[in-house]
């Protein structure tokens, strides 16, 4: 009996130690090619790709006129993880900021969390959201109530002092 259980426990140790997991499919990608998965029909490609230009932050910026359409995808995950891309670029991503705004009034409050935490990332060149971020303070999810506040407090650390008179 012991000896019927030695093949599948050497299969198990050796997947331990060699690592049984192949790469993420963003892995190892450039940013032309993650763009490239932003036009895959397959919705499950195209949420890789903006979470895999979400990893190298400002060097996607060629891919944020993609990534701005990929806010309008009918697929959550993909318009979140677009977003996500987007806050990660950071402020030279501020010609994303009309499309963030409207992400916030998106439907699935995963997609407005991670547009107002791009909002705040980008900074300064967000403050036309602030109404916008001020009225999500209401949203019924917690955690899109704070993102919205964390997201005012950067824009706002951001803006040089007003002088006083």
């Amino acid at each position: 009996m012991l000896y019927g259980c030695r093949l599948p426990c050497l299969l198990v140790l050796a997947c331990a130690l060699g690592g049984c997991r192949g790469k993420a499919p963003y892995e190892g990608k450039s940013a032309a090619q993650l763009e490239r998965m932003l036009h895959d029909p397959n919705p499950s490609v195209q949420a890789q790709g903006a979470f895999g230009l979400s990893r190298i932050g400002p060097e996607a910026h060629s891919a944020l006129p993609t990534l701005v359409e990929s806010l309008q995808s009918p697929e959550s995950l993909v318009r979140q993880n677009a977003a996500l891309a987007l806050g990660q670029i950071g402020p030279e991503a501020g010609d994303a900021v009309p499309a963030l705004t409207a992400a916030l009034r998106d439907r699935e409050w995963a997609v407005r969390r991670q547009a107002a935490l791009a909002l705040g990332l980008i900074g300064p060149a967000s403050r036309v959201a602030i109404p916008a971020l001020t009225k999500l303070r209401q949203d019924p999810s917690k955690v899109v109530r704070r993102a919205a506040q964390d997201a005012l407090d950067k824009i706002r650390q951001g803006e040089p002092e007003k002088k006083r008179l």
